[in-house]
């Protein structure tokens, strides 16, 4: 009896422990955003830029670069990278949208900063694999997080932070054979671009936008 008891303790303290891992771990403001052309051209691919505030800044300017050779769609959210909702919003995404992606652009790093680095880096495999499984034809391209321009006082946003994410995901996206557009790289050197400590002015929203397109094009390019 003693041995059932014990064995039925350590399989509630099992599902506990299971049940707590599933549980995201929130912000103050949670938001999830998509936009898409007016009127896309049916002959055109579709591309789907993924990703965050950042994203939503350079998509714009992406749409009007590519305009001619792609209909651009954008999806971004505030789960971040180890949230076990964010697999889970783009397969309903891409549920809801029933369109096929020519090529997926996405980036994953300024938010879910309650999760550790470990945790965000093992959360890319679930958002690859809801991307591949929902687009199998699709080319993805992995997108670094950019530098901020002051460290948060609170040790969230900190430029420590998102060089150990880019390099867990680096080889991440090496072992997947996924394709990386160097934004980190890039925004790093135009420190001047910054609009506040996390995002970015008009001026660096278009810098980015313009090797975004330029990666997506390439891609398009392949047989």
């Amino acid at each position: 009896m003693r041995r059932i008891s014990l064995l039925v303790a350590i399989v509630i303290c099992a599902l506990s422990a299971m049940a707590q891992t599933r549980l995201s771990i929130t912000e103050k403001i949670e938001w999830t955003w998509t936009d898409r052309p007016e009127t896309p051209v049916p002959s055109l691919p579709n591309v789907l830029l993924v990703g965050d505030s950042i994203t939503r800044g350079y998509y714009p300017a992406t749409a009007k670069e590519l305009s001619g050779a792609a209909n651009v769609y954008l999806f971004a959210t505030s789960a971040g990278s180890g949230d076990p909702r964010l697999p889970a919003q783009l397969r309903d995404y891409l549920a809801m949208m029933g369109l096929n992606f020519a090529v997926i652009h996405f980036n994953n790093g300024m938010h879910g900063w309650g999760y550790t680095e470990p945790q965000y880096a093992a959360g890319l495999a679930g958002m690859i694999a809801a991307l591949r499984a929902a687009q199998p034809h699709a080319v993805l391209l992995w997108s670094t997080t950019t530098p901020v321009l002051h460290d948060s006082a609170k040790g969230e946003s900190t430029n420590a932070r998102i060089d150990e994410r880019n390099r867990l995901a680096a080889a991440v996206m090496s072992r997947e054979g996924i394709a990386t557009d160097d934004q980190h790289a890039l925004m790093l050197k135009h420190p001047e671009l910054h609009n506040g400590d996390v995002h970015f002015t008009e001026a660096g929203s278009a810098l980015q936008a313009a090797q975004v397109a330029q990666t997506i094009r390439q891609a398009l390019l392949k047989p």
